[in-house]
């Protein structure tokens, strides 16, 4: 039933690596009110050009292909926004990774805002298989609440031109959105915009930011970067535009509601295949609910690989490819911890959850806050990720039972409201 997003978010158990790649470093044409990574150009010196030269370019393809011990090798590229690289910059991207083609399955997957998408832009991505994430939070009035250009411009309008041209050029892509403060008080009028739009294949992320501590402070950030997992994080104040944790609860139940009643099999929402996914008791196919995570490094546009997507910080550099490779580097950071540390140190009160194994404790950027026993590393949605799993598992156990009987899941729809899936809503199943 899944269907792979141009995201990070990828499954860390695996044993190859995965590497997101930031081609024009934090630079974009949009300025949104969450972004995290576009304070980031505060850690690059003046005169910066954010733009991946052709010698890293080459170097970080023939790295991470040779490095690959997996069949297929996943390039995923983001931003910022990576279509300010240009079009010839992915023309060179297809040519460096043809003479690895022989041996090698290879795949890119391309995050974008969709601002800057063309005709050209399309017709090049269709004809080169690339999956296509596109930013789109809502419909207008919710999209263009954090989502505008650096005149404070809204964007939806472009966004949803860029959209239009994806689908016109049957370019396979899927739709990522944001979940801040005030998109989650407004679930159906989110999930009912983008599936009339056409749109099958959905990620929701939550919005969650903490307010600058002292030393992101000394390094020029406006946001706080990843708790320490083994200590009381001092800074727990969140952004204005964070979303608040039942409500983020509230927004996938309701959409969930709707989902299981009608839309199984015509549309895909990633946070509920996730949650199948974990039910049946297969590894989690994301990092953020995996056992561990380690295995899911960035490399900038100047080559310096860092230990994740949310660690592009001093401390989590790793090296660069220039004199390094991608496997030594994340082994010698998995040898210092960096990944294993999700598993240790999470807090007692996690692993007495009924929900533990669906959950896993959550991205460890965001377990900043302690639990009613005084333990550190609880992580900030802690409260919504357990009722919407709570919630949901009387409903995961009904498709787990279809699908062991060799029956589609989409045949719970004709049950949903049924007396036996009710029976299942109090009975005490871990997933």
């Amino acid at each position: 039933m899944q269907k792979g997003m141009a995201d990070s978010n990828v499954n860390e158990s695996m044993t190859g690596i995965h590497v997101v790649a930031k081609p024009m470093g934090p630079m974009c044409n949009l300025a949104c009110d969450y972004c995290f990574y576009l304070e980031k150009k505060a850690l690059f010196g003046e005169g910066e050009a954010f733009r991946m030269s052709d010698a890293v370019l080459s170097s970080f393809i023939k790295d991470y292909v040779t490095s690959q011990p997996t069949p297929v090798v996943e390039f995923v590229w983001q931003g910022g926004e990576p279509t300010l690289a240009g079009l010839d910059f992915f023309r060179k991207v297809i040519k460096e990774q043809k003479p690895y083609t022989k041996k090698k399955t290879i795949t890119n997957s391309l995050q974008t805002n969709g601002t800057l998408l063309t005709d050209e832009w399309c017709e090049f991505l269709k004809k080169n298989n690339f999956m296509v994430g596109i930013s789109l939070d809502g419909p207008q009035d919710i999209h263009n609440t954090y989502r505008r250009d650096r005149a404070d411009k809204a964007s939806f309008a472009e966004v949803m031109r860029g959209l239009k041209l994806v689908q016109k050029h049957r370019v396979e892509y899927n739709v990522l959105a944001c979940v801040g403060r005030h998109t989650a008080q407004k679930p159906r009028e989110v999930y009912s915009f983008l599936k009339s739009e056409g749109v099958e294949f959905i990620q929701f992320t939550p919005v969650i930011e903490r307010l600058p501590d002292e030393t992101s402070r000394r390094n020029g950030l406006r946001l706080a970067g990843p708790a320490v997992l083994d200590k009381d994080e001092t800074q727990t104040r969140v952004t204005p535009w964070t979303v608040v944790p039942e409500d983020y609860a509230d927004f996938l139940i309701a959409i969930y509601e709707e989902w299981v009643r009608h839309d199984i099999g015509e549309v895909f929402v990633m946070n509920f295949e996730w949650a199948l996914n974990a039910w049946i008791g297969n590894p989690s196919p994301v990092c953020i609910h995996a056992e561990q995570c380690g295995r899911a490094v960035v490399i900038e546009h100047n080559g310096d690989v860092y230990a994740c997507d949310h660690c592009v910080y001093p401390e989590y550099k790793l090296g660069n490819i220039a004199d390094d490779t991608l496997a030594h580097m994340v082994n010698q950071s998995l040898q210092k911890g960096f990944g294993i540390v999700k598993k240790t140190a999470l807090p007692g009160y996690c692993r007495d959850c009924p929900v533990l194994n669906a959950c896993h404790g959550g991205c460890p950027k965001y377990r900043f806050r302690t639990t009613l026993r005084g333990e550190p590393g609880l992580h900030y949605l802690c409260e919504g990720y357990r009722k919407f799993f709570l919630h949901i598992r009387k409903y995961l156990k009904a498709m787990t039972t279809l699908l062991e009987n060799g029956l589609p899941a989409s045949r719970i729809m004709e049950a949903v409201d049924a007396p036996l899936v009710i029976q299942l809503k109090n009975e005490r199943v871990v997933p």
